[in-house]
């Protein structure tokens, strides 16, 4: 399975901070937003990456990852001309997915919780045997202001848009596992009101085929979209309380990346040697 991370848009919500700069680079804590989706792929298995942001903000990605192998892992770059739905991933990634599976986690959202490698890994197993489509859900208090899943065990019922009359208070998540099937699926997506290319008619459609499955987050859980100014600084503090707290860092990806062996620490001080900072002395002590 490989992995595409969707880092484009013009950030909007949070202007002027992201007038000269992608908001998938500004700091959640002591660390750029788009390390903590990667971080999320490299907890699922998945070493293979494709970025995909705008013109402008695609060289300053490749300066802060360069090709991944520091990390044991495999960076891709892609550009997305104008933002025409989170669907239109797939299609810009198809050269790039090529005959895997894949996952898409949007570049502003935040995962954490105790467990959360095991989802991650029993929904990329679920794809796997199954051929469907795997999306998570958080509970959240008011629903209203989300896409909204309805389910039963792990199956999913229906899923809609910011309804009036939820049928459940969990919230569909940007964080979505799909088989090869998909590429397919998106191309045949027709834009939506907005004008743009939807995922939950993706979504739809693999619900159609019986094939939609759904994982939902249980409380000691937190997920977030940092993309406004509010969600941003709440995300940041909540990084610095647990790693001030425990003092171990959420999101590391050398630290990620020696766990599961995708690279070795002699390799990862090697990389690191002429590196200032905290984070940077944090990896150093790393057993």
């Amino acid at each position: 399975m490989k992995g595409i991370i969707l880092a484009g848009g013009s950030g909007t919500r949070l202007h002027p901070l992201t007038i000269t700069v992608s908001k998938q680079l500004l700091p959640i804590h002591d660390k750029p937003m788009i390390y903590y989706p990667i971080s999320v792929l490299m907890m699922s298995g998945i070493r293979e990456i494709l970025i995909i942001s705008t013109p402008n903000d695609l060289p300053n990605f490749k300066k802060l990852l360069g090709d991944g192998s520091n990390l044991g892992l495999k960076f891709s770059y892609e550009i997305q001309p104008k933002p025409e739905g989170l669907a239109q991933a797939f299609i810009i990634g198809e050269e790039f997915i090529g005959d895997s599976d894949v996952c898409l986690i949007l570049g502003d959202n935040f995962f954490f919780g105790s467990g959360l490698v095991k989802l991650l890994r029993k929904a990329k197993e679920t794809i796997k045997l199954e051929r469907g489509a795997v999306i998570f859900g958080n509970y959240v208090k008011d629903p209203k202001n989300y896409g909204v899943v309805e389910f039963e065990g792990n199956d999913v019922i229906s899923i809609n848009e910011k309804p009036s009359n939820p049928k459940s208070n969990y919230a569909v998540v940007g964080l979505y596992f799909y088989s090869n099937d998909v590429i397919k699926i998106a191309k045949n997506v027709r834009p939506s009101n907005r004008g743009e290319l939807e995922i939950t008619s993706i979504n739809q459609f693999y619900l159609d085929q019986k094939k939609l499955k759904l994982e939902h987050f249980s409380r000691g859980f937190a997920w977030s979209d940092t993309g406004t100014h509010e969600s941003l600084t709440r995300t940041s503090e909540f990084v610095k309380v647990i790693e001030n707290r425990t003092g171990l860092k959420i999101a590391c990806l050398e630290e990620i990346a020696m766990k599961f062996k995708y690279v070795d620490k002699a390799t990862v001080l090697n990389n690191i040697k002429i590196k200032k900072g905290a984070y940077f002395e944090y990896i150093k002590t790393l057993s």
